[in-house]
């Protein structure tokens, strides 16, 4: 099955303490059906200090479950769906909403 969400996606966050607010996926597992999104889920990681590094507490971003993720439209931002089309011999994603196709 073709993946609706990639990395370097614009996406909303559906659920959780960061409902509504859009980020960048940076990464993403789809055996785990888990995305990083850049600047959101951030959960603070201990370091331990080396020669090279200071260490201390550094905030870093936690996975979101892909069903708590919606991608956002091209027009406007909104939260929509992402639907299959065939365009001339080529498959592309497009947002349901507007019917902007996504590129990437």
């Amino acid at each position: 099955m073709a993946a609706k969400l990639k990395k370097g996606d614009k996406v909303v966050v559906l659920t959780g303490k960061d409902r509504g607010r859009t980020g960048e996926i940076i990464s993403v597992d789809p055996s785990a059906g888990k995305a990083k999104v850049s600047g959101l889920n951030l959960a603070m990681k201990h370091v331990k200090q080396s020669q090279t590094s200071q260490g201390g507490r550094l905030p870093q971003e936690a996975a979101i479950q892909l069903s708590n993720l919606a991608m956002a439209d091209p027009k406007d931002g909104s939260p929509t769906r992402v639907g299959f089309r065939m365009e001339g011999d080529k498959k592309v994603r497009y947002a349901k909403k507007s019917g902007e196709v996504i590129n990437g």
